[in-house]
């Protein structure tokens, strides 16, 4: 069934040898090549056609178009003599072309599949980069060939449910409205991924702070809440007095592994390369104080109506986000398509810049009277503008093209920074609550046993945001809350599991490493059962 095997990389190929009478199971050797490269892809071609593809909601479907199984997706699919092919890890992910249906693509590390921000030179210019994501294959790659049930796992705890986790950003966070937040999480039962500031270095007066407000977060915990760094201080103080906050800083309790990147601090994740920092001296910093989880700043895309499902590649387009904002006036309209089309379709990390200072400049302009500016502005303009221009006008062909960060639907994976493994979680930016988490992409997510890892500001209080937690002032709206109680109610219901992200990461951890195997009868199974681990027979 199998007519050759190639092993690809961007500066060589080499076929595989294999004894055309395999059996049930056929294994690459890829011990050599991992020692030289982390990124390759494994070609199968076979003799006949692929018919059916292992979608990510758990369904069968057609390959009338190019089909993706991501890493926390099941990597199954059906020839057109009725034999079940399923791959016998869960690294890498699967891809098959409608152009040629006899091909099946496994690519470790792709790029996009792993990407990090780095900020470099003076301005701090954002640049997507790849992980070092080590390949330690506990087996070889291998596809298992049957004609009796293949065999798939739930990515969730909850056999086979939907799963929300939040990650929240306590930049406008205040004791009052920190208060307030846990009452209604305490009444819904909805648990969080709290970030806080250690110190309490701020622009403003009132912002929250472990410093200033350790009995509050001492409370987030104990109704099960996780606390995570969010950098060490709001507002950034000199490169001298951060590098000695960095440096000597003492978590607040012993289970703190999460840091989310806030602002421009110098030594964020995203720039301690930019401050001259060692790879040693910053891993050895992390692992001192336990952190194991990093994130910095890289979003699948934005929440909206019908985009909540980071699995969902289809979601991630221009088409599908248009849709998501029709009911906002043309002027919020043009302005929100702009900006995802530079931040997400594009993100291209000189028009990135570009952007933030026209936005700038603009400010400068109307509220500082600085018209010098305006010359400024529109050298920052002009690039913009021939992007998204190139992008209206080739519409048809732009507008379903899942974003560049989103194509590889990446949710976590590893870094290795100088000799250790840490985790990166990718994020779904949600800041409109009342487009997010409707009742109908709620039940979208539950029909497709989706996944979302929240980017959130709770306590945002900008005027320009819609959709807020807050109305105003200490009052919440009333239809965000309504939205977050039938939240609580399908997590009552085991429709979807919402774990903290160091849960969620535990058993994705589990996930990743389960291990299968097809016995001399051609039945397939767990080589590493776990107890935790939910799985059901499909054919």
């Amino acid at each position: 069934m199998v007519k050759s095997i190639t092993i690809l990389t961007t500066s060589f190929k080499e076929n595989v040898s294999f004894s055309s009478d395999f059996g049930t199971k056929i294994s690459v050797d890829c011990q050599q090549i991992t020692s030289n490269t982390n990124s390759f892809t494994i070609e199968f071609v076979f003799d006949l056609p692929i018919v059916s593809f292992r979608n990510h909601d758990y369904s069968w479907i057609d390959v009338n178009e190019t089909r993706i199984a991501a890493s926390l997706s099941s990597k199954i699919l059906k020839l057109s003599n009725g034999f079940i092919v399923q791959a016998n890890i869960n690294k890498g992910i699967w891809e098959v072309s409608p152009k040629n249906k006899k091909v099946l693509l496994w690519k470790f590390n792709p790029e996009y599949s792993n990407s990090l921000t780095e900020y470099t030179g003076i301005i701090n210019t954002k640049k997507l980069v790849s992980a070092n994501s080590k390949l330690n294959f506990i087996e070889q790659p291998s596809l298992l060939f049957t004609k009796e049930n293949a065999l798939e796992i739930s990515r969730s705890k909850i056999p086979f449910s939907a799963i929300a986790c939040f990650t929240d950003h306590c930049d406008y966070d205040t004791l009052p409205n920190l208060k307030l937040q846990r009452q209604l999480f305490a009444k819904t039962n909805i648990k969080t991924t709290k970030g806080f500031f250690l110190n309490h270095f701020s622009k403003r007066n009132d912002n929250a702070s472990f410093e200033n407000d350790k009995k509050e977060l001492e409370f987030w915990k104990n109704d099960g809440h996780e606390l995570c760094y969010h950098s060490l201080s709001q507002s950034i103080k000199s490169d001298a007095e951060s590098f000695e906050d960095f440096q000597n800083f003492q978590p607040p309790f012993d289970d703190i592994p999460v840091w989310i990147d806030h602002g421009f601090q110098p030594y964020n994740f995203s720039l301690y390369k930019n401050n001259k920092f060692s790879n040693t001296t910053f891993e050895k910093q992390l692992s001192d104080k336990k952190i194991q989880v990093l994130w910095n700043y890289i979003d699948s895309g934005t929440a909206t109506s019908g985009v909540i499902n980071q699995l969902n590649t289809a979601q991630f387009t221009l088409n599908n986000y248009r849709k998501g904002i029709a009911k906002f006036s043309f002027k919020t309209k043009l302005v929100m398509l702009f900006k995802n089309i530079i931040f997400h379709f594009d993100n291209d990390e000189s028009r990135v810049r570009n952007y933030i200072d026209a936005v700038a400049n603009a400010r400068a302009i109307i509220k500082k009277k600085q018209f010098l500016k305006v010359f400024t502005l529109i050298k920052n303009i002009v690039p913009l503008l021939m992007v998204v221009l190139k992008v209206l006008f080739l519409w048809n062909s732009e507008k379903n093209k899942p974003y560049k960060v989103a194509r590889f639907a990446p949710i976590l994976f590893k870094h290795r920074i100088d000799t250790k493994d840490f985790f990166v979680f990718q994020t779904l930016e949600m800041v409109d609550f009342k487009k997010a988490l409707n009742p109908q992409n709620i039940e979208s997510l539950i029909s497709e046993s989706g996944v979302f890892i929240a980017h959130t500001y709770f306590s945002v209080d900008m005027s320009h945001y819609s959709g807020k937690l807050f109305k105003q002032e200490g009052v919440f709206d009333d239809k965000v809350v309504a939205n977050f109680e039938n939240l609580s109610l399908k997590i009552r219901e085991n429709k979807i599991w919402n774990p903290t992200l160091s849960q969620l990461i535990e058993y994705f951890n589990i996930f990743e490493e389960t291990v299968f195997d097809i016995d001399t009868h051609g039945v397939v199974y767990i080589k590493n059962p776990n107890n935790l681990l939910s799985s059901r027979i499909i054919n």
